[in-house]
């Protein structure tokens, strides 16, 4: 008697303490690398910040603040349909391409002439099948260079819009 009794316990016991490592093993392998601000104290994950922010499409939604660095610039985003989203995206590339293609906001295939942009915020142009395609404009105007080759302008406005050829 005295035996079950004790069998049952060391059981329970048991099961007890393999839930609780469970449970620390999987807290502590959530994938955050987790830098911490000296000043703040407060630990930051540009990756995991990020997925925390997109839609559940795998878009951003408007007036999402988007990476880090040194550098920033604001991007709209215009639909098919003229409905519009700005980002504010922040980051050390030179280049609007390399920042946006950086941070998973552009999406595309390499050519002769550089990135042709397929995708921006979650929304694929094709090209081949409606006519429709991306295009970058720089303050209004439609740009002259490519999106990898665009050199990021302090005050500069950038602007995808999805159009129809």
């Amino acid at each position: 008697m005295q035996k079950k009794i004790r069998q049952k316990l060391f059981s329970c016991i048991l099961c007890i303490v393999l839930t609780v490592a469970t449970a620390l093993v999987t807290t502590g392998c959530n994938g955050a690398t987790g830098k911490q601000d000296s000043q703040t104290g407060q630990t930051s994950d540009t990756k995991v910040e990020e997925e925390q922010k997109k839609d559940a499409d795998g878009s951003w939604p408007d007036g999402s603040v988007i990476g880090e660095g040194a550098r920033q610039f604001r991007l709209t985003v215009t639909d098919a349909e003229g409905s519009e989203i700005e980002l504010e995206i922040h980051t050390d590339e030179d280049t609007v391409g390399a920042a946006l293609s950086e941070l998973g906001v552009i999406a595309g295939d390499e050519g002769e002439y550089g990135l042709y942009v397929t995708t921006v915020n979650g929304v694929k142009a094709d090209y081949d099948k409606d006519g429709m395609y991306w295009a970058l404009y720089i303050n209004d105007a439609y740009a002259q260079t490519g999106v990898d080759s665009t050199e990021i302008k302090e005050g500069d406005s950038y602007c995808f819009k999805l159009e129809k050829a």
